[in-house]
This record gives structure tokens, sequence and C-alpha cells, in this order.
């Protein structure tokens, strides 16, 4: 038989994993690893009220691991696939490209969201700077966006074509050739990947 301490933790972690509630909004989820995206490099669709509830979903569709630990700021996010956080690397969370004051369960998310989960190693500047990029026609822009959001020219990005091909970007905007059914996607030094298109 389980001790009441035991019960009461044990109803607390089963309540992180609720299915979310008819509320919940249609996000855009991606999770990106320390050597590799983990789930939606071009962000499908999901269901989930808040960022916490759309890693779960997330971690469904893609059938991988994270764990969450209690805390008294609320449920931590101390592991994703393969790597635990530690010393001043671990997981942390945007919603369209803002890193949140609050915590993943505290954030209410709405249609169209954008829900990144990344690894981040801080230093005495914050975290690396998260890739986005956009396409007009054959050409790529891409996009480092700052914890408040602030975007700047991601001047140095190498965009990815499938796993084979790289081109170098001149002031973060590259055209690249016929590639028909491979998806596109920017790396630079210091930066988390960015969001992959066709």
């Amino acid at each position: 038989m389980l001790s009441r301490p035991l019960i009461v933790v044990a109803a607390l972690v089963a309540a992180l994993f609720v299915v979310p509630a008819a509320n919940a909004a249609r996000v855009h989820v991606r999770v990106e690893g320390q050597t590799r995206t983990i789930f939606g490099p071009a962000g499908p669709l999901l269901d989930a009220s808040n960022a916490l509830d759309a890693l779960d979903a997330a971690s469904l569709a893609g059938e991988f691991y994270f764990h969450v630990t209690a805390t008294s700021f609320g449920p931590y996010i101390d592991q994703i696939g393969r790597y635990p956080a530690g010393g001043t690397s671990g997981w942390v969370f945007k919603v369209d490209g803002v890193s949140p004051p609050v915590g993943a369960d505290k954030v209410t998310l709405k249609d169209g969201d954008t829900v990144l989960w990344y690894w981040a190693t801080f230093g005495p500047s914050g975290g690396p700077p998260t890739l986005e990029l956009k396409r007009s026609g054959r050409c790529y822009s891409v996009f480092a966006q700052d914890d408040n959001g602030k975007t700047t020219t991601a001047a140095g990005a190498v965009l990815h074509v499938g796993s084979r091909r790289t081109v170098a970007t001149r002031n973060g905007r590259a055209c690249i050739g016929p590639h028909l059914g491979l998806l596109v996607r920017a790396t630079m030094n210091g930066a988390v990947r960015s969001n992959a298109l066709p």
C-alpha cells in the first residue's frame, strides 16, 4: 500500500500529464536537441493548452522521453531524450520566439502559436539565439532571435539542403536551385538550429 506522501506526489505528477482540456489550441511544436532535431523539424500542428502540454503532445507523437521534476517554482523539464540538464545547460522553451517569464504550465497558448523546446547552454550574456528560416520563392532568409524575440539577420548562417548539400548565406540570405522533396534548414555557430522548410 502506498504511503500518503507518495500518493500525493503521484497525484501531482499525474495532474501534469492530463490530456489537454477542451480549450486546447492548435499549435506548431518543435524540439531541438543538443545534437539534432528530436521532433517536428517543420513544426507540425498539435493540440495543447500550454507549453508543457505541447511538449507532452510532441513526446506522444514522436515517441521520445522527457522527465518533469516538481519544484517550488512549478514543473521543471530536467531531461528530454538522452540529455539531462546539468550545470549551465538545460531545456528551455519559447513561444512565438519569446522566452516567457513564467513556467511552461502557465503559458496559455492560442491557435497558430509556435512552441520551441531546445537545449541551451547559458553563459554571461544568457542563452543562445534561436534561428528562424523564412522562404520567398527559391530564396531563404535566416534570422536570429534573442530571448525577448528581437530578431536580427543571422550573418554567417549556413543552409542545409537535405542531408548532403550546404549553401553559405550572404548576410543571412541565399537562393538555391531545385531541391524537390528536400527540406532546408539553417545552422550557425552558437545558435539553435532553425525550423525546416521545403
